[in-house]
């Protein structure tokens, strides 16, 4: 289980995130909702090291992982799909793909990662050669996706996957994701977009300002009359 304790995390003297809780159980699809600003990202960044915590853990399979590298981070099986994909356009796809392969026991496993990266995504096996730059939207973050799999993680996070990505494409890259969650793999996904979040995830956290101020299922969400009208403009 990946767990966040009342976390906080400064930018400068500036408090971006003042108190975050929310766990994500074995083979779980979790959201995290909210504003922009209200410090989606920077959970994410906190969870993987990118960040240092100004308060609270970050626990993961029972062991705290606030004070670890990213590099070590990784290797505990926690991978970031990155908001904007960030992947390297002048680089091929295969070339983009074996950059998740990062760690002693990723690489290990290279050709194994690959088949299943292949396996799920035809188009990245298709167009192995062709420089990530040159592909649409919805298959950049087919790259982004499998790179992170390339690392062979127990948590998969995902800041906002679906920007730039035509409706048709977003739909199969949630049934492959649903079908990677199937395999055990836990899942936290950024989305602005309460509705499609629902899509994917089976429960859900909304920050707030930098803390949490709900948590549920779609039903409870939706059904909850003040995340009706802050979020959704519903009065």
């Amino acid at each position: 289980m990946l767990e966040l304790e009342r976390i906080a995390v400064d930018y400068g003297h500036v408090r971006a995130l003042w108190d975050v809780s929310l766990e994500v159980k074995l083979g779980q699809r979790a959201a995290l909702l909210g504003a922009n600003g209200a410090g989606k990202s920077t959970t994410m960044g906190a969870i993987c090291g990118l960040l240092p915590l100004a308060a609270g853990t970050v626990r993961f399979q029972g062991r705290e992982l606030h004070r670890h590298s990213t590099v070590e981070t990784v290797a505990a099986g926690i991978a970031l799909v990155p908001e904007g994909r960030r992947l390297f356009p002048a680089m091929s796809v295969h070339e983009n793909l074996l950059m998740g392969a990062y760690s002693p026991q990723a690489r290990a496993h290279i050709d194994d990662s690959l088949r299943q990266v292949h396996e799920l995504f035809p188009i990245l096996k298709e167009k192995s050669r062709q420089s990530a730059g040159e592909l649409s939207g919805g298959q950049q973050q087919q790259v982004a996706i499998g790179r992170a799999l390339m690392s062979r993680p127990q948590v998969l996070l995902l800041d906002e996957p679906f920007i730039g990505v035509a409706p048709l494409v977003v739909r199969e890259i949630i049934e492959t994701l649903v079908e990677i969650s199937a395999r055990g793999v836990m899942m936290l996904l950024v989305e602005q977009n309460v509705h499609r979040a629902f899509e994917f995830a089976e429960y859900a956290y909304v920050i707030e300002n930098g803390r949490t101020v709900l948590e549920g299922s779609r039903e409870q969400i939706l059904g909850d009359a003040q995340f009706n009208e802050k979020f959704l403009g519903l009065a």
